[in-house]
């Protein structure tokens, strides 16, 4: 890559919406340049620093800045004549209008090929296959039209041109020139820079004297030969791990080895020790852990309290779920004599026992987060810690960080004093012992005492007080409700039922949202990196999308880019039937909240400047927390680097996306046992997905999603509007959309490829629509079972209207010609 080029693609990716600042050497990872051409980049960056098109911020991290001219000028105004203007953004162009030089030879360095992400039309980005055999690419940075705010546009992949690629490697793609059927940019895989994991789970079975394993889920399309019958003493129908030897491709099949026999397929927790194996989640502790854990319970029974503030005698008390198993939050409220309220918020002192570059430290960093899986929890720290040591249980002291803010009646907040602390908890209380307490006050003043009753009280109002004021900020409240499948004692679905966030979650909620800024404040106001909580503000392009959809459903709004206008439009959707279509895309409009030093505040909570706190024995991020608190309070200045904790942001991000997968794996594979007994069951669902194949259908009281496939609606032709994720048919009322509630019935259920058909459940037959009507049935009316015409094999995607206004004039789909015709 030339200076000339060099110039274009620094400066078109610190320009990006969502660029950080970071220092040059961490620019250069994240533009993939080779480790020789660093030094080059760096003389790159210092050259627009003079120029005035980039400058440094604290630490001598790069960001944008202002060019040194008298009038503003476009990018390619700004780099002319040394660049080509036609370059699209975030990759190299495919060509140049300079001149080929000759490849020149570096004094005692052999030559050696380019690193192929910097060769011209060479992307880099994430691989997902289709079970079909194609896949996409998700590029790791936006290429094409990034200034206007769209998302970076997925690679279409051809099956020959995917190499032995696997869902989630890293891959190297060259863009073709030739279009295809598909929309969007085409590529091929040249090189696969980082495989995502060699070791899946499958069932094994044995055929024609060879042994193989189906792999879980649709992975892979074939079966995998895995040696030799009988390897690891596996018998048919057991389930496996192998590690992949030869990855499968168009052109040979894959190959592996068994590395461990979990057991045989549907005995009782054989399917989460597969998940477990799946996802590659830690198990047992290693064994210099649990020693430290061991020392570090020794030297607590023998800690005194120095250095602490004594709140042992103080009314403070812990709210959470009846099977929570360890306490991490505790709370206290006063008001003073001012008549302003003393919120303290008192959380486990997990870094007095997980010391920096210990091995407690190393395995808690690791993990990055506890995973809670429906029949067990894969902690973050040893038990002996997370439900003993540092948990907040009642009347046992124990050590804490105390964060307590002082709120004018009105919920401003005043002042900030942190303390090491310790309490001892006078009370614990159930989220259903406060609901009952918040519907009938009087009859729990005897069951609680009089200083918990009068505590529960204030907490009451000033929460609501805090609420109400978080809402005229602009925090936005998605309805999303959770339904938490009930097991026996085997492990198996028996049932199921919705967690509802009722008014005792929402008082908890609101203080610890409220500790978390204030900590987070505290920790910027001394000019220090930390790892925040980071919710990017949704791109205009999805905010826009969002906005034409609410707006198909009969909503008057004008944009929904400010974030008041989408505060107001979920606050009226919680009183119509379509709050669910709403949400569900009010949801998926959404970035995800990842964890990194960015300071880009949290944009569903409305805050500026927020981080996690209130959860270390779960969370490696609140964990770092509190290593700051701490030097507040020994007024010691920490080492934190930023760039160090943008890498550990991603990793704690990165363990967080894991740990909710795999229990959202885990819960499917659970459910779609206990409706592979139960074909022909009818549920309600909600409409969760809307595609050009068919819907994705919820159940609401058993939460599977499965799908309606376009070849099962036979009553009609449908047309799939991307933009309105709709599929309507020609018939008035024939419409699906997202959030809509339907009625289905378990039609098939594939527990290898973990997948679930569901058919719109028919009831009676429609009456017939007068001669020249088409009059259909409306969403609430049944499906009819006679006869229909043959269904059409995909639904017709309507992006233009003039593309759906040619083919509802067509009448939907031509009929092909006859045997005879074609002949």
């Amino acid at each position: 890559m030339d200076s000339a080029e060099m110039e274009r693609v620094i400066l078109e990716w610190v320009r990006r919406p969502n660029y950080s600042p970071v220092k040059s050497r961490v620019l250069a990872k994240q533009l993939q340049i080779p480790l020789d051409q660093v030094d080059d980049l760096k003389r790159v960056v210092k050259r627009l620093l003079r120029s005035g098109l980039l400058r440094y911020e604290a630490n001598h991290r790069v960001k944008p800045g202002t060019p040194i001219a008298s009038s503003p000028k476009t990018l390619d105004e700004e780099l002319a004549p040394k660049a080509d203007s036609a370059a699209p953004v975030g990759y190299l162009p495919l060509k140049t209008s300079a001149p080929k030089k000759k490849a020149e030879k570096t004094p005692g360095k052999p030559a050696g090929k380019a690193n192929p992400s910097q060769r011209p039309g060479r992307i880099v980005g994430t691989f997902q296959r289709n079970a079909k055999g194609f896949g996409f690419v998700r590029p790791e940075r936006p290429f094409g039209e990034a200034q206007s705010g769209k998302p970076p546009e997925d690679i279409f992949i051809p099956e020959e041109y995917a190499k032995d690629a696997s869902t989630g490697d890293t891959v190297v793609v060259a863009l073709s020139k030739h279009k295809g059927k598909t929309p969007g940019p085409r590529g091929e895989i040249v090189e696969i820079l980082n495989r995502q994991t060699r070791q899946f789970v499958g069932t094994y079975f044995e055929d024609r004297g060879g042994a193989f394993v189906r792999v879980d889920g649709s992975v892979f399309a074939r079966p995998i030969s895995v040696g030799d019958p009988g390897a690891k003493n596996a018998q048919p129908e057991d389930k496996v791990v192998f590690e992949m030897v030869r990855f499968p491709s168009p052109y040979q099949d894959g190959e592996g080895v068994i590395t461990e026999v979990l057991g045989a397929r549907g005995r009782p927790g054989v399917d989460t020790l597969s998940i477990i194996r799946e996802f590659d989640l830690p198990d047992a502790f290693p064994e210099d852990v649990l020693e430290q854990t061991r020392e570090e319970a020794a030297r607590f029974e023998k800690e005194n309290f120095d250095g602490r503030v004594d709140l042992t005698g103080a009314t403070i008390i812990t709210i959470d779920p009846e099977d929570a198993r360890d306490f991490d939050d505790a709370i206290s409220l006063e008001k003073t004599e001012e008549g302003n309220w003393l919120l303290g918020v008192h959380i486990a002192d997990v870094s007095y026992f997980v010391r920096p570059k210990t091995p407690l430290d190393r395995e808690a960093r690791s993990r990055a987060t506890s995973v809670y899986l429906p029949d067990r929890v894969i902690p973050m720290l040893p038990e002996t810690i997370s439900n003993s040591l540092a948990s907040l249980q009642p009347d046992k002291p124990r050590f804490t960080k105390t964060c307590y803010m002082e709120f004018t009646p009105q919920g401003l907040r005043t002042e900030i004093k942190l303390h090491n602390s310790v309490i001892k908890s006078c009370k614990r209380l159930t989220y259903e012992q406060v609901d009952g307490f918040l519907a009938e006050p009087e009859a729990w003043k005897k069951k609680l005492g009089e200083k918990v009753f009068d505590l529960l009280g204030r907490m009451r109002d000033l929460s609501r007080i805090l609420r109400a004021k978080r809402k005229r900020n602009g925090s936005l409240e998605l309805s999303m409700p959770e339904v938490k499948i009930e097991l026996d004692k085997e492990g198996r679905v028996s049932g199921a039922h919705a967690t509802e966030n009722t008014e005792s979650h929402k008082i908890i909620e609101e203080f610890m949202l409220s500790a978390n800024e204030a900590v987070a404040e505290s920790i910027r106001d001394k000019d220090w990196p930390f790892l925040r909580r980071v919710h990017q503000t949704p791109s205009p392009h999805k905010l826009k999308a969002l906005t034409d959809f609410v707006r198909s459903l009969g909503y008057k709004v004008s944009s929904l880019e400010s974030r008041f206008e989408l505060q107001k439009t979920l606050l009226e959707a919680a009183e119509r039937p379509d709050q669910r279509a709403v949400h569900f895309a009010a949801l998926r409009s959404m970035q995800r909240a990842v964890y990194g030093p960015m300071d880009e505040g949290h944009y569903a909570l409305a805050s500026e400047c927020y981080c996690h706190f209130t959860s270390p024995i779960r969370r490696y991020p609140d964990l770092t927390v509190h290593r700051l608190v701490d030097a507040i309070l020994k007024n010691q200045k920490p080492k934190n680097d930023y760039d160090e904790l943008m890498i550990l942001g991603r990793h704690c991000s990165d363990r967080e996306q894991r740990a909710e997968s795999a229990e959202r794996e885990l819960t499917k594979l659970k459910l779609l046992h206990y409706l592979s007994e139960r074909i022909g069951m009818e549920m309600d669902g909600v409409v969760t997905g809307v595609e050009s194949y068919g819907i994705f259908v919820q159940g609401i009281a058993i939460p599977a999603e499965g799908l309606v496939r376009i070849d099962s609606l036979r009553d009609d032709t449908y047309y799939f509007d991307r933009a309105s994720h709709t599929l309507s048919g020609r018939r008035e009322g024939n419409e699906f959309r997202l959030g809509d509630v339907v009625k289905v019935e378990v039609s098939d259920v594939d527990l290898e490829r973990r997948e679930l058909d569901f058919r719109l459940a028919g009831v009676t037959a429609k009456k017939a629509a007068p001669a020249g009507e088409t009059k259909g049935p409306t969403k609430t009316a049944p499906f009819s079972k006679t006869k229909r015409s043959a269904s059409p094999k995909r639904a017709i995607e309507i992006g233009e209207k003039k593309k759906a206004k040619r083919a509802k004039a067509a009448g939907g789909f031509k009929k092909k010609p006859s045997k005879k015709k074609r002949k």
